[in-house]
């Protein structure tokens, strides 16, 4: 990968519904080649898709916590997490926890009442997000330059 490659990324990550024909104007190549570079980068596993993001407030989720859990059977812990619509992210960690999860609620009561559902697999910590300064931080940020 060159920094040609990773100002694609950089254009994509700002704005995944960015067309190609924006993204030649902005690096100054023709469209043929930039389709032939996101082709490449798509088939080598770098770009592994495009998303929307979704504001979590305006679906009615308005709490969000991150959760450190211990788990006594991981298998039946990680199949609650995968059927739990609260998880939006789970993490196997290493240390003392071992999971991590980004839990969004309606409020701090269902989120009490999530943690209640887990802890027939094991015990947490729950740190409860009071603001959020940035998210999804671009891995090519300083680096096409």
């Amino acid at each position: 990968m060159d920094r040609i490659d990773y100002k694609i990324l950089a254009a994509l990550h700002d704005n995944a519904r960015i067309s190609i024909s924006e993204i030649s104007r902005m690096i100054a190549m023709s469209q043929p080649a930039v389709t032939e570079r996101l082709r490449k980068m798509e088939d080598q596993g770098v770009i592994t898709g495009y998303r929307a993001e979704l504001s979590p407030t305006k679906l009615g989720k308005h709490t969000t916590a991150f959760v450190l859990f211990k788990s006594n059977s991981c298998k039946e812990f990680e199949a609650f997490g995968e059927a739990s619509p609260e998880i939006i992210d789970l993490y196997r960690t290493s240390g003392e926890y071992n999971y991590l999860m980004k839990v969004v609620t309606e409020s701090s009561e269902t989120l009490a009442a999530f943690l209640d559902a887990c802890h027939v697999f094991g015990f947490s910590t729950t740190l409860v997000v009071l603001s959020t300064r940035f998210e999804d931080k671009s891995l090519v940020e300083g680096i096409e330059d």
